[in-house]
Formats: C-alpha cells, sequence, structure tokens
C-alpha cells in the first residue's frame, strides 16, 4: 500500500459552499490539496464541488450541518473510509442572525448563534480529532472575526468599537477560547491550531457591506491551514500578524 504521506493531503471545509469558505476551499484546492466542502444542503455542496472541479481542482461535496451530530458522525466515517486520515479541518461554518448589544440580545438568538459557531465547530473537531491525529502534520484553522478580539472591542480608538453584535461576537470569543485549549493539550502533537480573523468582508452574512473580497479574506485561513512544522499553534492572526485577545 502506498504511503499515505506520498499522497494529496485532505482538507475539510464547513459551511463551504459560498462565501469565505468557498473561497478558502478554492486556494486550497490550487495548492494541490484534495478539498472536501461540507455543506448543510447537498444540493448546494455539489453545485459548489463542480464549479470547483470544472476549474480543474479535486474537490468533493460532503453533507455536513455542524448543529446534527449524525452528519458529523457519517462526514468522520465517509473521510476515514475514503482517506484513512484527515490533514486540514476549517472551521468556518457560521450565522449572524442579531445585531443586538447585550442588553438587547435575545436569548434565543445567543443560544442558536452558539449552537452553530461554537458548539457545532467543537462537535466537528472532536469528531475528526482522531483522523487528525492520524495525519502526518494535522492543522486546525477556526475562523473567529475581529469582533472576537477583547482588546480591541473595549477599545474606542478601534474603528469597529461600535460594531457591538453580542451574539456572534461572543461566540467568536469562545472560538479563540477553544482555539487556546486545543492547542495546549496538543502541543506535545504535530497538529497546530489557530484561529484565523478574516476581517470585515462581504459576504451574505452582512448584506455583502464589508470592504474585502473573499479572495483576500481566505488567505489568512489558507496560510494558517498550510503552515510549515515550525510554525504557530494557539495564535489568532489577521494578515498582517498576531490579533490581541
Amino acid at each position: 500500500m502506498a504511503n499515505q504521506f506520498n499522497q494529496p493531503r485532505v482538507a475539510l471545509i464547513t459551511g463551504a459552499n459560498k462565501g469565505i469558505r468557498f473561497e478558502t476551499a478554492r486556494q486550497l484546492g490550487r495548492l494541490g490539496i484534495t478539498v472536501l466542502l461540507g455543506a448543510r444542503d447537498g444540493k448546494r455542496g455539489q453545485r459548489a464541488a463542480e464549479t470547483l472541479r470544472g476549474e480543474g481542482l479535486e474537490a468533493r461535496p460532503i453533507v455536513l450541518d455542524v448543529t446534527d451530530q449524525s452528519t458529523i458522525d457519517a462526514a468522520a466515517v465517509h473521510i476515514e473510509r475514503e482517506f484513512g486520515r484527515l490533514d486540514i479541518l476549517v472551521n468556518n461554518a457560521g450565522i449572524f442572525i442579531e445585531k443586538q448589544p447585550a442588553s438587547r440580545c435575545q436569548l434565543e438568538n445567543l443560544r442558536r448563534t452558539f449552537e452553530t459557531n461554537f458548539f457545532g465547530a467543537f462537535a466537528v473537531t472532536k469528531a475528526l480529532l482522531p483522523l487528525l491525529r492520524k495525519a502526518e502534520a494535522g492543522r486546525i484553522v477556526n475562523l473567529a472575526s475581529d469582533l472576537a478580539s477583547l482588546g480591541n472591542t473595549s477599545d474606542p480608538q478601534w474603528a469597529l468599537y461600535e460594531h457591538v453584535y453580542f451574539a456572534y461576537a461572543s461566540s467568536k470569543v469562545a472560538i479563540n477560547a477553544m482555539t487556546v485549549a486545543l492547542a495546549k493539550d496538543l502541543r506535545n502533537t504535530p497538529i497546530k491550531v489557530n484561529s484565523a480573523d478574516p476581517g470585515f468582508t462581504a459576504t451574505d452574512m452582512n448584506g455583502h457591506t464589508g470592504p474585502k473580497k473573499p479572495e483576500q479574506a481566505a488567505l489568512v485561513p489558507v496560510q494558517l491551514a498550510t503552515l510549515p512544522p515550525d510554525g504557530p499553534s494557539g495564535g489568532y492572526f489577521d494578515e498582517n500578524g498576531p490579533v490581541p485577545w
């Protein structure tokens, strides 16, 4: 049997059928990596994969709803059967359903946001960690946000200081906490875990109001997904380098 480490790397990107997630899949595919496009809607995932295959990339759809454990478990079984390991996991699936500050945040919206943005990412990571351990050098990239920086969001001089959005921002703060905890747990392994801050990007989530394009925003998660052995772990980065926690 061929050495698995001589085979193309395999990456799973959650919520990969559009936006930054889709562009992350495209850029990883251009590096010769087999990309698995996780999507709740199988038809949308299939269309996204067909688009990338039309560009000559190795892309496959996989049904994955981060709030449905049965689809997470099925995805893990499928990846193990097909590839025997997972080299890269990009936790990118997320929702943004309320723009209220903490005092006006609806509890149900807070719960729904955390269910996808935090608990979903944790559930996927936990299920796929055994496959990442089987890779030569696994990489986990958690998509955070510039709003996840407590240092920046508490600074009145920061450009986005007035953008509170408590439910979304707090779920991404929790993602950063998960990054630190996992990196500490895995510090004696080849696996690296980092948070990516793509910046304010024009996507469906914000009505395409962000100044960045997905092509630019995807550069950070792609870089963290392909770190060399001496790269950092347990960090929080945007395109300019480390971001204040």
